[in-house]
């Protein structure tokens, strides 16, 4: 039992969450070493939402509400950690859900989508009938045809550069959701969320929310004024801060 009052309580709750999930044969095994690089991030940016997260966050509900089909892509980490919340905001969005992973077994997506359902998905897609996008040298290469394939907006958190360049390129507006804001993932991205999935979902489905009434040109706006590159400088130099004054 983890005491609430240990200074590490969230981390290792999460540890704890990613652990159980490699037990049951969700999670495959580097996604716990995924996990532990992604909490080296977390440490630098003080283990919150930072000003540069929350305003990419902010363009991100606006990107999902301005799509006709958006799609949140969820692989073993994702599903270990957010299930619920990734339903939430499949939901706020009028969106879909997809499995895709890397270490692709016929088992893991079974119990990821099981894990899914629990939490109250009503359709995963990702499980059967898929296509393959082209130029892409990764398990991670197949796409529902009502899902990613088709989608113009893919919320792809804890991904990989390959997908999210290919994505782009194929026209997809490509948010995602990544500790590390040197990966080629977040530089890839349209959107780069820096920050932990635990907080970015529930935000993000905070920031929908606040956002469902504007209009498309009020959206449109936000997004106009979103420079992604400039976001991501912004977070490199506030770690950079952080080096001299770990308060900030």
């Amino acid at each position: 039992m983890i005491s609430r009052d240990h200074p590490r309580y969230h981390s290792l709750i999460q540890r704890e969450m990613i652990t159980e999930a490699w037990r049951r044969g969700i999670l495959a095994d580097s996604g716990m070493i995924a996990h532990g690089r992604g909490e080296a991030f977390d440490y630098l940016l003080g283990e919150r939402t930072t000003e540069p997260a929350a305003r990419a966050i902010r363009a991100a509900a606006a990107a999902l509400l301005l799509a006709e089909n958006p799609v949140i892509s969820v692989n073993g980490n994702t599903a270990a950690l957010v299930p619920g919340a990734v339903v939430e905001l499949a939901d706020a969005i009028g969106g879909k859900i997809e499995i895709n992973l890397f270490h692709r077994t016929e088992k893991r997506v079974r119990l990821i989508e099981e894990l899914l359902l629990e939490n109250g998905a009503r359709e995963v897609l990702g499980t059967d009938e898929l296509l393959y996008i082209d130029d892409i040298k990764s398990p991670r290469a197949t796409a529902s045809p009502d899902g990613i394939y088709s989608a113009d907006v893919v919320l792809v958190p804890l991904e990989d550069g390959d997908r999210t360049e290919i994505l782009r390129e194929s026209g997809k507006t490509v948010i995602t959701i990544d500790l590390n804001p040197l990966s080629r993932t977040s530089r890839k991205a349209s959107i780069s969320i820096t920050d932990n999935i635990v907080r970015a979902i529930p935000a993000l489905i905070e920031a929908v929310r606040e956002l469902e009434d504007l209009s498309r040109d009020e959206l449109e706006l936000i997004l106009e004024e979103f420079d992604n590159p400039e976001n991501i400088r912004e977070t490199l130099k506030l770690i950079d801060l952080r080096r001299y004054n770990p308060e900030l």
